[in-house]
């Protein structure tokens, strides 16, 4: 038995979800908008692998990429699109619904509009993490805020507390003035006191800098979240004796539970290094997960078009690395988790089918069609490495 390596482009929709209406996100096409705003996108590799293929049968029509040279990604690939199941189209839901554990009740959410966290959970979160109050208490984008609120709050030492659409407190904080740890220990603070209102993550959003317009934040993240209801196919793994190797954000999304060997870093250039790192040297019998967070964090949220289109090119560039250290019988994945649409309103996550691709030296070439939930990567990875049946997906092996 060989590997098997997910790949994840944190955000990386390709349009068509059944059920965008309900998410008010009808027309959301990461891909597709991308491509067609971009103009001319190098993507050789992934369109060889399928890709293009897969948004055509999410939405209807191929995004327009333009003329492509060849791929010397020589290897057999399944190629389709996935529908989520999960109540939500945020980080957590859509990575465990990949590993088995769909979302199917959704998270609880606070509201946008100010005041968006409740004066009981505020003032107890003040009380026990001595903190004279907080800035903020609505929903923003995190790069904004700071900018908004950083000086006031290195001259006050509150805090400043915000949320997205997504199942989030987030909190951000000077890591010389305030503290990085002293952040963290409050974040933990937060996580225990939000479990009754069923919130997906607390996040730790440190950042540096002296005055408005010189704010940024730092590779410093923390997320905090809560624990799956559920074994996912991490856990089972893990229990069976196998390797899950989790490589970036993996590591935080899962809580740190069915995992054998946390690899951290940020940043798309690190975490291709390091990836590629741990394919060359992880034995057999090992799951190398690794979430590609930049796709959503920099360009997604931040609605950047040509940085998300870059990104791709950037990501396509090093795939054909992955060839140097594949073991005859390995199997790879490239998905996504949710869409962030960098051409839609808002700055929020869009609700969107996903790629699901599989390649590998013993792969045959193959149109998987739609997948009825992104569980069914999770069920084939499962098949692969002969554990039992998951309570959701169909294997494609």
């Amino acid at each position: 038995m060989g590997r098997a390596i997910i790949l994840l482009m944190d955000s990386f929709g390709i349009g068509g979800a059944p059920d965008a209406a309900e998410f008010d996100n009808l027309g959301a096409d990461t891909f597709g908008h991308i491509a067609k705003f971009y103009g001319h996108l190098d993507i050789p590799n992934l369109n060889h692998l399928g890709l293009c293929e897969a948004a055509k049968g999410a939405c209807g029509t191929y995004p327009e990429i333009g003329a492509q040279r060849d791929s010397i990604m020589l290897l057999g690939h399944k190629y389709g699109h996935m529908v989520e199941i999960s109540r939500d189209k945020d980080t957590v839901s859509g990575h465990w619904e990949i590993a088995g554990l769909p979302n199917l009740n959704g998270w609880g959410h606070f509201p946008p509009q100010y005041p968006s966290f409740p004066t009981d959970l505020i003032d107890n979160i003040c009380q026990q993490g001595n903190i004279p109050g907080i800035l903020g208490n609505r929903a923003a984008s995190g790069t904004v805020i700071i900018q908004e609120l950083g000086e006031e709050h290195i001259a006050s030492g509150k805090p400043i507390f915000y949320t997205s659409a997504d199942s989030n407190l987030q909190i951000a904080a000077h890591e010389q003035h305030f503290g990085l740890e002293r952040l963290y220990k409050l974040c933990e603070t937060a996580y225990e006191l939000v479990k009754p209102y069923n919130i997906g993550r607390i996040i730790a959003r440190p950042f540096i800098g002296e005055k408005a317009g010189s704010f940024t934040r730092t590779a410093n993240r923390r997320d905090y979240t809560a624990l799956p209801f559920g074994d996912t196919l991490l856990d089972k793994l893990k229990s069976a004796g196998k390797n899950v190797i989790a490589v970036g954000a993996i590591n935080d999304i899962f809580a740190h539970r069915g995992i054998t060997r946390e690899v951290h870093g940020s940043g798309l250039k690190d975490l291709w290094d390091l990836t590629l790192a741990e394919i060359k040297t992880a034995p057999d019998d090992s799951l190398i997960f690794t979430n590609f967070e930049d796709f959503d964090m920099l360009w997604g949220h931040r609605r950047d078009i040509k940085g998300y289109a870059r990104g791709l090119e950037y990501f396509d560039s090093r795939l054909s690395e992955i060839m140097l250290y594949l073991h005859p019988d390995d199997i790879v994945f490239i998905t996504a988790d949710h869409g962030n649409d960098p051409s839609y309103k808002g700055t929020d996550h869009t609700r969107e089918q996903v790629p699901v691709i599989m390649f590998g030296k013993k792969v045959k070439t193959e149109n998987i069609g739609r997948r009825d939930t992104y569980a069914d990567l999770g069920q084939t990875i499962a098949d692969y490495f002969g554990l039992p049946p998951l309570p959701y997906g169909k294997s494609f092996l």
